[in-house]
């Protein structure tokens, strides 16, 4: 199967998980998936950990937690496996949108479309700044 042709598959995936779920916060997701799939064209999204999950050349980097169902959550991280690597990776928030919970992930976290809209431009620049310093695995300073 081609990348082209794999790729049409996960997103057809990923509307298909979206049209069966079953969220109290699903205006949310589908605001927020906009949100990421409009800042870079090299993202591609699949069903990942019961998810939606953005990918950089293959590897998940962004991906939403669904519960608990009284808010929407992404997860800001570099791959599935914990990296202890943080001293060589650092990422500077401008956006003051991210909740570190470890060194090598972070949450941002939408209560309602309201905080979804407000944290609209914030979350676009943080998406493009993750995809790059993730994708160069530098990270930034």
């Amino acid at each position: 199967m081609s990348k082209g042709a794999s790729t049409k598959r996960a997103v057809q995936d990923v509307e298909e998980f979206l049209r069966d779920l079953k969220h109290g916060r699903k205006g949310e997701i589908e605001a927020v998936r906009e949100i990421i799939l409009s800042v870079d064209r090299d993202l591609t999204e699949r069903i990942k950990w019961n998810a939606p999950s953005y990918c950089v050349d293959g590897d998940d980097r962004i991906t939403f937690k669904l519960q608990p169902k009284e808010c929407v959550q992404l997860v800001f991280h570099r791959g599935a496996k914990k990296r202890d690597d943080t001293i060589s990776f650092r990422f500077e928030d401008n956006t003051g949108l991210l909740e570190w919970v470890a060194g090598d992930r972070a949450l941002v976290t939408f209560r309602d479309l309201d905080d979804v809209k407000a944290k609209r431009a914030g979350l676009k620049e943080l998406v493009a700044r993750w995809v790059d310093a993730t994708r160069s695995g530098s990270g930034e300073g």
